[in-house]
């Protein structure tokens, strides 16, 4: 019994240890964009979202990923090269989760609109030889900017169960990702390490570190906010509670504020929105907020702010199914949200004909243009790509929508 009671207690410390309880060092505050926001929204305010906007202007343009070959496709991701091309990754085999399943990688040309042949940037057996250790499935690659310029592509390995038995694995490349390091394990938890993925993109704090919004799936579901240097997790802060709130979505407003939105994965009986979380001290801590008004059927959520601080989010709105996908924008003075586009909708079909349209991926490359991708029923990739000359009209249809609305209400 002593040997236990021992054991218990060299437990206890490591994880007051790992997470410095009474001694965690201030973070440093979020780095602000690279382009300055001519306004920074605080919470955006809630709106059930009306039917699409009418923009009369040519429709972005749309391409597919490259085949692999492969049966089943998932989790694309996106980042921003040095010369202005797209870099993306997604996971491909003959089914989600499955031995054969690799991480592959293509390149878009904004000059010729055409995406490069897909290459494989990691799979199971390299994984394993990597990281010395058994790997039974990858998944959800995402990729990050370090502070001294090289790409870090996080991805999330399993060695026993499922996903709920996830850990977070990473590698880096000194040349734009033609080649990569060999992978290197976060440690996120001093005890079994399980149960952490990553769906996200990464935030920067100023002083050079990354900020990693993750999730677990396994006793809780539930987000938190880990900070990373030199591939160590350093600390982390949990971002949401219970059962209920999973692949958070980081938005940066300023220096110490930023709002987090959730997958919800909620029981029956409560409401099919979205979580929301905000931090007010540099994600150090997180209360939860009202839920942003908007269906969300237990299906991740994609977001982006461009320069003028107007928001994109690309969701399916819908609280059952994932055969409808659509981009909403945000009006900068309201915090309105509205449906600028529907990107797929196959509710006018049978419901066994419906296909999935998920787990969509966002960036800019400049602040005014927007890059898309999402899985198109588990067999291709989808790539959309929004203008800047486009998003900058449908920004002023919004703006004009709210501006009529205002207008109305006032008469009224």
């Amino acid at each position: 019994m002593s040997r236990v009671i021992a054991l218990c207690f060299l437990l206890l410390a490591a994880v007051i240890g790992f997470l410095h309880i009474d001694s965690r060092p201030v973070w440093a505050p979020f780095a602000t964009p690279a382009f300055q926001v001519d306004e920074v929204l605080d919470e955006p305010a809630v709106t059930k979202t009306k039917g699409p906007i009418k923009i009369n202007i040519p429709a972005p343009q749309s391409h597919w990923l490259p085949d692999t070959g492969a049966a089943s496709v998932h989790a694309a991701s996106m980042i921003a090269l040095k010369d202005g091309a797209v870099r993306a990754f997604w996971f491909a085999g003959s089914r989600e989760g499955a031995a054969d399943v690799s991480i592959y990688s293509s390149v878009y040309d904004p000059k010729s609109s055409s995406w490069s042949a897909p290459t494989v940037v990691i799979d199971r057996i390299s994984a394993e030889k990597g990281l010395s250790r058994y790997i039974a499935k990858l998944g959800n690659p995402v990729p990050a900017r370090l502070a001294d310029g090289r790409l870090q592509l996080f991805f999330v390995t399993v060695s026993i169960g499922g996903w709920a038995g996830s850990s977070i694995s990473a590698i880096t490349s000194d040349d734009e990702g033609l080649t990569w390091s060999n992978p290197q394990r976060l440690i996120s938890s001093p005890l079994l390490n399980l149960s952490t993925l990553v769906k996200s993109p990464n935030v920067m704090f100023a002083d050079g570190l990354l900020g990693l919004p993750v999730y677990h799936e396994w006793i809780g579901r539930f987000g938190e906010f880990i900070r990373i240097e030199a591939g160590q997790v350093i600390d982390k802060r949990r971002m949401s509670s219970g059962r209920g709130a999973i692949q958070p979505l980081v938005f940066v407003n300023d220096a110490q504020d930023a709002s987090a939105y959730f997958r919800q994965t909620r029981s029956s009986g409560l409401p099919k929105q979205i979580p929301v979380s905000h931090t007010q001290n540099a994600g150090q801590t997180w209360q939860h907020s009202e839920d942003l008004a908007i269906a969300n059927p237990n299906s991740a959520v994609a977001g982006l702010m461009l320069k003028n601080g107007a928001r994109i989010l690309v969701l399916n709105n819908i609280e059952n199914g994932r055969y409808r996908l659509v981009l909403l924008m945000s009006d900068v003075k309201s915090g309105q949200w509205q449906t600028v586009e529907v990107l797929e909708d196959d509710e006018t079909l049978p419901e066994a004909q419906r296909k999935e349209f998920s787990y969509p991926y966002l960036i800019t490359v400049d602040g005014d243009d927007a890059h898309l991708v999402y899985t198109w029923d588990r067999k291709k990739i989808r790539h959309r790509f929004f203008s800047s000359a486009w998003l900058k009209h449908a920004y002023q249809q919004v703006s004009s929508a709210e501006a009529d609305t205002a207008h109305q209400e006032i008469q009224q």
